[in-house]
């Protein structure tokens, strides 16, 4: 058995939680790999829901481990609200099951300012050229890490060395928003706060890529769970409308400390329409009834954010071009019950522009705006997939929508996700097992 490694083919929002949930029992540990607390992962378990946006969606599973990797930005505050919140639900949260990497990089108060400074500074500048942050202080974050000024995990444990370090960031930050217009930041009030809440987190810290490495030789098998989606990697998504870090599974053994070979078998989430949250190019988006209706049944509103999701129709282009930057080997076809009685659907098959035909997302962002999709046009199915568990219990038309995306896309589905519920899972491939 290997190891697998999750990681969204589309905009993100694709139904990662439910799919690493159902994997992790199949798993020892679990590892979040990059990103933040701007990805939100929802669980349906019996009936409870689970909302995580930092955390690894294994938590909620008994006798497995949890690690967050040195890739992942850590809001220290969010992350003591995210335990005690899923401990109200009966999770049990300890050192035992969770592991912080020592090496990982914070999100401090001025991230956010800035972060938000910064998209007000972009909207009053030019009325739509926001790209659509959170405005949790991810991006910033990861500038001072690669800046060299970023403030770590295993900082904590040195208060002298944690005040030198704010001053430092201070400089930085409080021109920048005094430059924007906002208010500044008081670093002893940071430094206090700071203080109290890494006594909280300090005792779930350790050394995650020696954990690994032992894991390594005793063969347990690892589960990286990525965060967000191929699209929104920021070499390879529609830049600048993406996330600040890498999305794609290279980053799981980078964003944890494994060498590359041990990532293996790479399982794409991929929904089966396309939906997207915030500003950037969007080329099979419906702003019609179509659009809202798949909105309306898919319960498209962001996880993290509230925002409501831009739908439209299955892009085989960019999911193609996902897996294939990706190093996608199946994918996860999740939300196929969305589809559910629709008389005919659309596929993105290729992009028009300026009289030629594009079988890829091209790099420019002037590019990306300006493609036009080319529909291949299929019949629906009048039955329901919700809840279906074998391939026996689809509707005809629904299996081969399903074929057609495996042709489109040049990979296989190796799971069929039918609900949010955990077991609503068709299975045609164990990834650990491939």
């Amino acid at each position: 058995m290997g190891n697998v490694a999750v990681i969204g083919s589309q905009w993100g929002d694709e139904g990662k939680g439910k799919i690493v949930d159902w994997l992790s029992s199949r798993a020892d540990i679990v590892v979040r790999f990059q990103g933040g607390h701007n990805a939100g992962h929802t669980l349906v378990i019996d009936g409870v829901v689970y909302k995580l946006s930092l955390l690894p969606s294994g938590i909620v599973r008994p006798g497995k481990l949890s690690i967050i990797g040195n890739g992942v930005v850590v809001d220290p505050w969010h992350l003591v609200k995210e335990i005690a919140s899923i401990t109200e639900k009966g999770v049990t949260v300890t050192p035992e099951n969770l592991l912080l990497a020592e090496n990982a990089t914070l999100i401090l108060p001025m991230h956010s300012a800035t972060d938000k400074a910064l998209e007000a500074a972009r909207s009053a500048a030019k009325p739509g050229a926001e790209i659509g942050t959170t405005g949790r202080g991810i991006g910033p974050s990861y500038e001072d890490k690669v800046a060299r000024r970023g403030l770590r995990v295993c900082d904590l444990a040195h208060p002298e060395l944690v005040k030198e370090k704010l001053e430092s960031l201070l400089i930085h930050h409080n021109a920048l928003l005094k430059g924007l217009g906002a208010p500044t930041l008081d670093l002893m009030t940071i430094y206090d706060d700071l203080m109290q809440v890494g006594e909280k987190i300090l005792p779930y810290t350790g050394v995650v890529w020696k954990r690994l490495e032992q894991a390594r030789v005793a063969r347990e098998k690892v589960l990286f769970e990525g965060a967000q989606g191929t699209m929104l990697d920021v070499d390879h998504g529609t830049y600048p409308y993406v996330t600040s870090s890498n999305t794609v599974a290279g980053q799981a053994a980078a964003g944890s400390g494994v060498g590359p070979k041990s990532v293996g078998y790479v399982l794409g989430i991929t929904k089966a329409y396309t939906t997207r949250v915030g500003s950037g190019p969007f080329p099979t988006e419906q702003q019609n009834d179509i659009g809202e209706l798949l909105g309306q049944r898919g319960h498209e509103f962001g996880t993290v954010t509230g925002r409501k999701r831009r739908c439209g129709w299955f892009d085989a282009v960019m999911v193609r071009q996902a897996l294939k930057v990706g190093g996608i080997d199946g994918i996860a076809l999740t939300k196929l019950d969305v589809l559910d009685g629709m008389q005919e659907l659309k596929i993105c098959v290729g992009y028009e522009l300026n009289g030629e035909r594009f079988d890829h997302l091209p790099a420019s962002s002037i590019s990306q705006a300006s493609v036009k999709p080319v529909y291949e046009t299929i019949p629906g199915w009048s039955g329901s997939t919700q809840g279906a568990r074998s391939w026996a219990q689809l509707p005809a038309e629904a299996v081969k929508y399903v074929r057609r995306v495996e042709e489109l896309i040049e990979a296989p589905v190796t799971l069929l996700s039918t609900s949010p519920e955990r077991d609503d899972t068709i299975l045609m491939q164990d990834p650990f097992l491939a």
